[in-house]
């Protein structure tokens, strides 16, 4: 027959809860210091940590008592569990147990859940005093605690389960959907430079004109395609292993990439050496950075100059070039994803808003911020660290 206190836990919650079987997961060694505190605390000689499920006992561990034993001491056991305060009884002598000293505190969760009782043994002692019965309380509070501390980890695990399973639809999906587009995409390109090859000199301005609208469209689309899969694949960059990078011969690749062009110098440090950082997303870092600095640059001369330097905390660097600068109304939303200044590049081609928000995400995932000063006419500086 269920003693009230269990119906009124019932009434409120079901009994197989989450925090039950956190309880029973967690090893016992976990709560061996905890049983060795409360037993030196009580001044004690057994203590032990019992879980109540669906109205039955559970030795979960215990120090120097039988749990066999333990279990058999049911009514003591029941009414434990009815008392609100510590329980202590001082007559549990009887010819086959040498304890007679019982005191119990019921572990009850914020939400009204009974998970079980601490409880401490002895044959001598008669009383609890109040600073023993206060550290039985903390300690029972701190099994509470631990139970709680799984839980929302375990709530978090399941979260970030949840997120990457997305994250992985999400990529699918990106790259079917890519490839549906790129492909048809290539086919108008490619058939419209064939119409336009075939038929020079037989077509109206017109129509050329129209025609050249409809490569150059096609060609907006697949840029905004192929930033969009660099934006959800950056992800994958993060999961590159670290590495240490020496700074010369990185940029030396990086910018290599970018200065063919006889306008185009690029200034970067030649000495320094970065510890165990992740050397793909830093070229991504950099790929942008750099590939903004000349294409929106008008100048007869493009010049980019990168500047380096370590703190006791973070790599710092500086990326400054003499470009058409950034109108300042609109600094602070250059890192927002899909937001476009309206601004064509030296080849007439319009961003697409992807770029800078991939930065910015590289970064914040290496622990580090971005930040950008610009002035129309004469360039930007764009300066971010990432941690050591």
């Amino acid at each position: 027959m269920p003693n009230a206190f269990f119906q009124e836990c019932r009434k409120l919650r079901p009994t197989s809860l989450e925090e039950f079987h956190i309880l029973r997961s967690i090893p016992e060694n976990v709560f061996r210091e905890i049983l060795f505190l409360a037993s030196e605390a009580c001044n004690t000689s057994a203590a032990a940590l019992i879980i109540t499920e669906n109205e039955e006992n559970y030795i979960k561990a215990a120090k120097d008592v039988d749990p066999d034993w333990l279990l058999t001491q049911e009514k003591v056991l029941k009414a434990s569990l009815q008392q609100e305060e510590t329980f202590v009884i001082s007559d549990l002598l009887s010819d086959a147990v040498k304890f007679s000293f019982y005191a119990g505190t019921t572990m009850v969760t914020a939400s009204g859940d009974v998970l079980g009782i601490l409880c401490v043994l002895d044959p001598e002692k008669n009383e609890l005093k109040p600073n023993e019965e206060r550290s039985l309380l903390l300690l029972a509070g701190q099994v509470l605690k631990l139970v709680e501390f799984k839980k929302q980890e375990n709530q978090s695990g399941r979260m970030q389960a949840a997120l990457e399973q997305k994250y992985q639809d999400l990529e699918r999906f990106a790259s079917v959907v890519s490839h549906d587009i790129k492909s048809p995409l290539a086919n108008i390109i490619s058939l419209t430079e064939l119409l336009k090859e075939e038929n020079k000199g037989n077509l109206s301005a017109e129509t050329m004109e129209y025609l050249d609208f409809l490569e150059e469209s096609s060609q907006s689309l697949r840029r905004y395609v192929d930033g969009l899969l660099k934006f959800y694949r950056s992800e994958k960059l993060l999961e590159k292993k670290e590495e240490d990078v020496e700074l010369g011969s990185f940029f030396e690749e990086v910018a290599g990439l970018y200065n063919v062009d006889a306008d185009v110098e690029i200034n970067y440090p030649k000495n320094g050496i970065l510890q165990n950082v992740n050397k793909a997303a830093l070229s991504q870092i950099f790929l942008n950075l750099l590939a903004n600095a000349l294409k929106y640059n008008h100048k007869p001369r493009r010049q980019v100059v990168v500047l380096y330097k370590a703190s006791e905390t973070f790599y710092e660097f500086e990326v400054n070039d003499n470009g058409e600068g950034i109108p300042e109304e609109n600094i602070g939303k250059i890192f927002d994803l899909f937001t476009t200044l309206e601004q064509n590049d030296r080849y007439g081609n319009m961003g697409n808003g992807i770029g800078l928000a991939t930065v910015k995400k590289l970064i914040d995932h290496m622990g580090g911020e971005i930040s950008v000063e610009s002035t129309e006419g004469e360039g930007s500086s764009f300066k971010f660290k990432i941690k050591r």
